[in-house]
């Protein structure tokens, strides 16, 4: 019986043997098992395989001699005080082989007694991965405090200037010595053109050695989880330096305008820095740990994804915050700011985050770029509101320049600006990059952005001539409107609003203050012209008119002369127009005058003004105080 057991023993190691060099190929077994045919009749085919053995017990003597042995080195390695990484090769060559029995043996898993020695043998490999895991963690933390973030400080700087701010501790040598806890993070550039290796090349290699080990014996999640976890600090520390806060949705909209200003600014660079230099970094690093592996793009994919969602999401968060705020008008230019920064950064979301795992947070920031796209259509809306609403009744004293034209003329120059944003933006179709056009610098006068810029124009319009009939004084009415005209049309000409609202809209709106000029004229000096025209010689019609003449003349210096008109050019305008008008017909009448026979002694005793009486006090028309109405900005 002894022997018989001795000869089923040697059979099970020969088998075993046959199957382990011949795993990889089928044929390559059948033909070690014919050798040992050939080799010993012991040893035929039908002996060694499988269905050759009846005993249960004999058939798993070798599995169970294999298993204790295994078991045996497993536990001297878990044992040990040293890191198994001390004695790496050996630690995972023992891992290795341990994979490959329970692969072998697993076909006779249903197997009793096999089944019993596959259990202890996966029982031993979870306390082998249990370590691994703790030595591939305690490898991602030692690792990267030992490596030297600064030793390649003339590519990871440039003209000594940091993209951290002021706020951010730069004395890495200090940090590193003073504090084995801190997290390591690389300095940036404004380049963007740069690579942060974060961990020394000896440790990605003993890194790759145990995530190969964690595959392949199941534990693939838990090691992209481990990794994942690690650098994340990094990306979290690194995103600190840089002054990003971690704010909620409803503390971004808590905060005062100034310093969401602020913070919309450190945004913008933690942003670039992130989706150029850090995710970048951490994509190729992890390429670099899962590299050669059995499914090693879904490993690294995961990793990455563990690495990278925390501090992707953060940045969409703010981003969205934005994009759902206030649509107050003042905003437009901040929220215009965080919309082209997720535009640019868009190519950069699907070339980082196109894998499965990863593919949720390119469709998360293009629906809030899309967002932001709406928030601004919406912030031109509240304009819009906001003009319509000026109350019709808050009037300008003295016709001049009303606070409303200066807004909104002042802001739509400055929206101009980013006129090729706008276009975007206001495209009558959904959002799409393609659509941007990037190399265009021309405005288009037919584009649904001018359309949008065009309605702004005429609501202003519209509430500017409500406004003016507010003024009991025709040419009063005829002077605001001139004022705000001018204004409006000088704002138009000299900046991009002028090629986009386009020349025709220039020409007409120029004819339409020309026409309050004439109405100007109309309403407040042709009653004055009627004393000057002369009907009869006689001395008492003259004296009449003349007397009028004096009275009206002076009523209107003394009225329009608390009018104001904003404008030099407008105002020298003005009273060139009334001089040529009133001069030479007041010349006339009094040329008249002075010739009849009943008023010729006493003229100077009738005639109150003379001629450059009448052109001084012309001077003195439009120069009133101004107060709110005075500047021209």
């Amino acid at each position: 019986m002894s022997e018989n057991n001795g000869e089923e023993k040697l059979l099970a190691v020969a088998r075993h043997i046959a199957k382990t060099l011949g795993q990889t190929n089928n044929n390559m077994a059948d033909d070690i098992l014919q050798i040992f045919s050939n080799f010993d009749g012991r040893f035929s085919k039908e002996k060694l395989s499988d269905e050759g053995v009846g005993n249960d017990t004999v058939r798993c003597a070798a599995l169970e001699q294999t298993v204790n042995s295994l078991d045996r080195q497993i536990s001297d390695h878990l044992s040990s005080e040293n890191s198994v990484c001390c004695n790496s090769t050996a630690f995972l060559s023992t891992v290795d082989e341990l994979v490959s029995t329970i692969e072998d043996w697993s076909p006779l898993s249903d197997d009793k007694v096999v089944g019993a020695c596959l259990q202890r043998a996966d029982d031993i490999l979870q306390q082998a991965m249990f370590r691994a895991e703790e030595e591939f963690r305690s490898l991602m933390e030692i690792g990267g405090e030992s490596f030297d973030v600064t030793r390649n400080s003339d590519e990871l700087t440039q003209n000594g200037s940091s993209l951290y701010d002021s706020n951010g501790e730069e004395d890495d040598e200090e940090e590193i010595d003073g504090d084995e806890d801190v997290i390591p993070v690389a300095k940036a550039v404004v380049d963007y053109d740069v690579v942060i290796d974060a961990l020394p090349p000896a440790t990605v290699n003993d890194l790759r050695e145990i995530a190969k080990r964690m595959i392949a014996a199941g534990f693939g999640k838990e090691c992209s989880h481990v990794y994942g976890g690690c650098r994340r600090e990094f990306l979290e520390e690194s995103l600190s330096r840089l002054g990003l806060q971690k704010l909620s949705i409803s503390e971004v909209h808590k905060m005062p305008w100034q310093e969401l200003e602020d913070e919309i600014e450190r945004w913008i660079k933690a942003s670039n820095v992130a989706l150029k230099i850090l995710f970048p970094s951490e994509r190729r690093l992890c390429n670099r740990v899962f590299s050669g592996l059995s499914s090693s793009s879904a490993a690294a994919d995961l990793s990455f994804m563990e690495v990278c969602r925390g501090a992707t999401i953060q940045l969409l968060n703010f981003a969205d915050a934005v994009a759902i705020g206030s649509r107050s008008p003042e905003r437009l230019f901040r929220v215009l700011d965080v919309f082209e920064t997720m535009r640019d950064l868009i190519p950069e979301f699907e070339l980082l985050f196109s894998d499965q795992y990863c593919s949720f947070l390119v469709n998360e920031a293009i629906t809030i770029w899309k967002r932001l796209g709406e928030a601004i259509r919406g912030i031109f809306i509240e304009l819009e509101n906001l003009i319509s609403r000026d109350p019709v009744k808050a009037i300008v004293p003295g016709g001049g320049l009303h606070p409303i034209t200066r807004y909104v003329m002042n802001y739509l120059r400055a929206v101009c600006r980013s006129h090729q944003t706008l276009e975007l933006v206001f495209q009558d179709n959904a959002l799409s990059l393609k659509d941007y056009p990037k190399h265009d610098d021309r405005l288009q006068s037919n584009s649904s952005f001018s359309v949008q810029i065009s309605w702004i124009m005429d609501l202003l319009e519209r509430n500017l001539e409500a406004k003016s009939k507010i003024y009991k004084d025709p040419a009063l009415c005829s002077v605001f409107m001139m004022n705000n005209g001018r204004y409006i049309v000088q704002k138009t000409k000299d900046s991009e609003l002028g090629t986009l609202l386009g020349d025709d809209w220039i020409r007409k709106h120029s004819a339409k203050i020309r026409q309050c000029h004439m109405n100007y004229v109309r309403s407040s000096w042709n009653k004055l012209f009627g004393f000057l025209k002369v009907e009869t010689m006689a001395a008492k019609p003259m004296k009449e008119k003349l007397k009028m003449f004096n009275l009206h003349f002076e009523v209107i210096c003394r009225v329009q002369s608390q009018w104001f008109v904003f404008d030099e050019q407008l105002r020298e305008e003005l009273r060139i127009s009334i001089e040529k008008l009133l001069l030479p017909a007041y010349g006339s009448f009094i040329g008249r005058f002075r010739i009849v026979p009943e008023l010729a002694k006493n003229s100077d005793k009738y005639i109150k003004f003379g001629i450059e009486d009448v052109e001084a006090r012309l001077t003195t028309l439009f120069q009133g105080s101004g107060g709110s109405n005075g500047g021209r900005k």
